[in-house]
């Protein structure tokens, strides 16, 4: 089994963590730990389990790019993320909270939400998209919610990704120049990106009132994407204690022959795609 560190304490809004990883380092560590993730989800899968990861931070601070190297190599079937879209008119007048109970996990699964609830504390009370008293009762009822799926059965895994912002400056400006992460740019970043400091105030708040034992916050220093994504990966493994239940590989028995009697109809009978690398 993998047991779990203590606590972390560390709610530092730049982060100390700024040294280049290696290369080669990177893609052998990541093949590594994409293994035990593998592992570790067999483990939940076989056990049962249900696990529920979430991923917050400022607009580019790496969540997307940590949640894809996680979930790259495991089952789709048993590790989904959900990224749930502005909520409805029907949505809004719901409990808050009940529209991401519909994707809580069922035994064997681990969900991981790229963003989830928190958004209440930090975008929705920044912006004005809640009323205060929203916002307070937010704070109130949120760490009685997360206590009440731990005493469920559910295990309960909250990162917040911190990165400075001359880094994410950076990031956006590189988000600008390349059409293929401009998507990632909607107006409402662009408003973020002008109320640095009214982020920095509604996290310490939410951090205050949120950061319970039963579900603590660990904070990602993400200030270099590939440290972070590796961190992250190997700390998650700690989160879930397992055990490695992988099955052995199956022998597979020689090909029977192919029937004589079957013709393959011609290619030029259907519609190939176009071979255009040269």
């Amino acid at each position: 089994m993998v047991s779990a560190p203590g606590p972390t304490s560390s709610v530092e809004e730049t982060p100390e963590s700024t040294g280049k990883v290696d290369s080669k380092f990177y893609e052998k560590e990541l093949s590594r730990l994409q293994t035990e993730l593998v592992k570790q989800q067999e483990h939940i899968r076989a056990r049962g389990l249900r696990v529920v990861v979430l991923f917050e931070g400022r607009d580019a601070a790496g969540k997307g790019g940590a949640i894809q190297r996680i979930t790259e190599s495991l089952n789709p079937r048993h590790a989904h993320v959900v990224a749930l879209p502005a909520p409805t008119e029907r949505e809004k007048g719901q409990w808050y909270f009940q529209r991401y109970v519909a994707h809580l996990p069922g035994p064997g699964e681990m969900i991981l939400f790229d963003r989830s609830w928190y958004n209440r504390a930090g975008v929705e009370r920044v912006m004005g998209f809640c009323t205060d008293e929203e916002y307070e009762e937010f704070l109130r009822s949120c760490p009685e919610f997360e206590r009440m799926l731990v005493r469920s059965g559910i295990t309960v895994v909250k990162y917040w990704f911190s990165v400075s912002d001359t880094e994410q400056e950076k990031r956006f400006q590189k988000r600008l120049k390349e059409p293929t992460k401009r998507w990632k740019l909607s107006p409402m970043d662009l408003e973020a990106r002008n109320r640095w400091v009214d982020f920095s105030r509604a996290k310490d708040a939410m951090f205050a009132a949120t950061d319970i034992p039963e579900a603590p916050w660990w904070v990602v220093e993400a200030e270099v994407k590939k440290r972070a994504r590796l961190n992250v990966m190997a700390h998650l493994l700690t989160q879930v204690p397992y055990e490695d239940l992988t099955p052995p590989a199956p022998e597979l028995p020689p090909r029977p022959p192919v029937e004589e009697d079957y013709l393959r109809p011609p290619k030029e009978s259907q519609h190939i795609v176009p071979d255009i690398v040269p």
